[in-house]
């Protein structure tokens, strides 16, 4: 009889693992453990139910610099398996991607429930057990493998046991693997928006700026800006959320957030360049002469944040005025009050150590058959399917090493 192998977390990293390691070794009996009632919710929901699989990013060092958490760790892991890997595995299985301009890979049928047929199919085909409501209270590990205490009170040993429960949201999201003698890096939230209460912003909602240089303490991003009805949001933002987790946390979401309108221009040049237009334009109004590339309804926006009137022309605007205006342009200062998740895309910075793990298979260093996988660790990309890749490859590993493969 082969090893018997249960991985507890019914997710993307989970249901891979599977997969893996049920094709990889027929006579494993592999059993995957969700306490909820469904599985693969996550994937469910994600890139707005159309489920971004991967990101168009295909060497491993370039494709590591995509994670603010664990990019060292996950350049061997991307070199045994990456985005094509991912794209031809669900080629085998009858699931055709296709690119965004951006990088970011679809399935050709726009939906989340493509993926999720597929890895139902595959798990049932290769004879992995699926139990869904089936939580774990505890495990304990001995001589003889491990047990496994369920909600119910029902027991079940094992051989190996794979952790991928999922970000942690909150520390007791842990808790199994802290019980087995691992580290949690403090879990807070990565992918956030900012809430902004400048009212100039909210009545920018549904506009998107690109491109847009946006800074926050320490950190510097460009990128495409999105105004939303509570502040602003957009892949810069994101980017800023993911890179700058653990400092924007400490400051308890207060910061300032600054932005330049015209990336690549300095105050000087823009300056110039209202020089020239009071000496082409003088009996325009200011708020009707935008700078380009900036669209009308930004341009008027900024324009009266500066302080001048509507009515004001070209002709008449003081110096104190047109500095007032260099400054919106090039270096807008907005409070930021606090933050909102992506959507329901919930991923954190935090997890287990990553020092603590042998990233060749995933195997915990501290507990001889202990697995690891997906965002349970402490890694995390930023937006684009880096997150979801980080689990085809982490949950990949762990399946090839516990089937023995």
């Amino acid at each position: 009889m082969g090893a018997r192998v249960v991985i507890v977390g019914g997710g993307a990293a989970g249901f891979f693992a599977a997969i893996t390691c049920a094709e990889a070794a027929t006579g494993c009996d592999v059993t995957v453990l969700e306490k909820s009632p469904r599985f693969l919710s996550k994937v469910k929901i994600s890139g707005g139910g159309r489920c971004n699989v991967t990101h168009a990013c295909f060497d491993a060092r370039e494709l590591a610099t995509h994670y603010p958490r664990g990019q060292r760790e996950l350049i061997g892991p991307f070199k045994a398996f990456q985005p094509q890997d991912t794209i031809e595995w669900f080629q085998r299985r009858g699931v055709e991607m296709y690119t965004l301009p951006d990088g970011c890979l679809f399935p050709v049928s726009d939906s989340s429930q493509t993926i999720i047929d597929c890895f139902i199919k595959a798990a049932q085909d290769a004879g992995v057990r699926l139990r869904a409501n089936a939580g774990v209270e505890a495990i304990r590990r001995d001589e003889s493998g491990f047990t496994l205490t369920l909600h119910g009170g029902e027991v079940l040993q094992a051989d190996r046991v794979m952790l991928a429960t999922g970000g942690c949201r909150v520390p007791a999201m842990g808790a199994l693997a802290v019980s087995l003698g691992h580290t949690l890096e403090p879990p807070v939230p990565s992918l956030f928006t900012f809430h902004v209460s400048a009212p100039w912003v909210h009545e920018l909602a549904g506009i998107v700026i690109e491109p847009v240089e946006a800074s926050v303490p320490g950190l510097r991003e460009t990128g495409i800006l999105l105004f939303t009805h509570w502040g602003v949001s957009g892949p810069v933002i994101l980017k800023l959320s993911a890179w700058g987790a653990r400092e924007l946390a400490a400051f308890n979401y207060h910061f300032t957030l600054q932005l330049n309108w015209l990336p690549g221009h300095d105050a000087d040049q823009v300056r110039a360049q209202l020089d020239e237009l009071r000496a082409t334009s003088p009996a325009r109004y200011v708020a009707n002469t935008p700078l380009a590339p900036l669209t009308a309804r930004l341009w008027q926006a900024l324009v009266l944040a500066a302080g001048i009137a509507r009515e004001t022309r070209w002709s008449s605007l003081s110096k104190a005025q047109q500095h007032s205006l260099v400054q919106q342009l090039t270096r807008t200062e907005l409070p930021v009050t606090g933050k909102s998740m992506n959507k329901d895309e919930f991923v954190t910075c935090g997890g287990v150590r990553l020092s603590e793990i042998e990233f060749k298979t995933m195997q915990s260093r501290i507990v001889p058959g202990l697995y690891f996988g997906g965002e349970l660790l402490d890694i995390d990309g930023i937006t684009g399917g880096f997150n979801f890749q980080s689990c085809w490859t982490t949950g990949w590993l762990a399946g090839r090493a516990m089937a023995g493969a």
